[in-house]
C-alpha cells in the first residue's frame, strides 16, 4: 500500500481505510481521557470516518508498523477570512501507541503535518490540547507549536 510518507524507523504514513478504524478507535480510548470518553460501539465511528474520507477538507492518517497501526491524527484544513484569508490546518486526535511513545513518533508525524501544510498553502497549523494534558502540552512546545490562545468549548 502506498503512503503520504515513510517516517524514520520506516514507519509508513498513509490515509487511513475504513479497516483501520477499530486500530484508530483503539488508540483513541488508550490513555485515562479518551478511556473516559470514547465508545465500545464503533458505529458512530465508522459513520464519522465515512464523512471524514469524503471530504477533501479532511485527513484522517495513520502511522504504519509492520501491519500495526502505531499512531493516528486527523488533519483538517480551514478556509477563513482572518489572516487575509489565510487557509489554517488543524491539527486533532493525535495519538501514538503507549509502547511507541518517546521513540520520536509523534514528532515525525507532526513534522509531516507542517509540510503538508505548507504544500497546501497554509499559514499556521494550529491545535488544541486538553488542559489535563501537561505533558502533551510540552511535546507541543518542543515542536514549536506556542500556547498563544486559550480554548473554550462547549458540550452539547
Amino acid at each position: 500500500m502506498s503512503g503520504l510518507a515513510r517516517l524514520d524507523g520506516g514507519v509508513l504514513l498513509r490515509e487511513a481505510t475504513a479497516d483501520d478504524v477499530p486500530a484508530v478507535v483503539a488508540l483513541l480510548t488508550d490513555d485515562p481521557l479518551g478511556a473516559g470518553r470514547e465508545s465500545a460501539d464503533l458505529a458512530p465511528y465508522r459513520a464519522a470516518f465515512a464523512a471524514v474520507d469524503a471530504d477533501p477538507a479532511h485527513l484522517l492518517v495513520v502511522a504504519e508498523d509492520g501491519g500495526t497501526v502505531v499512531g493516528t491524527l486527523q488533519l483538517s484544513f480551514l478556509p477563513g477570512l482572518s489572516r487575509g484569508g489565510a487557509l489554517r490546518a488543524q491539527v486533532e486526535g493525535v495519538r501514538v501507541a503507549a509502547a511507541r511513545r518517546g521513540t520520536g513518533l509523534g514528532a515525525a508525524m507532526l513534522r509531516w503535518v507542517a509540510e503538508e501544510s505548507r504544500r497546501r498553502g497554509c499559514a499556521l497549523v494550529q491545535l488544541t490540547t486538553d488542559t489535563r494534558r501537561p505533558d502533551a502540552h510540552r511535546f507541543y512546545e518542543r515542536l514549536g507549536y506556542v500556547p498563544s490562545h486559550i480554548g473554550m468549548k462547549l458540550e452539547l
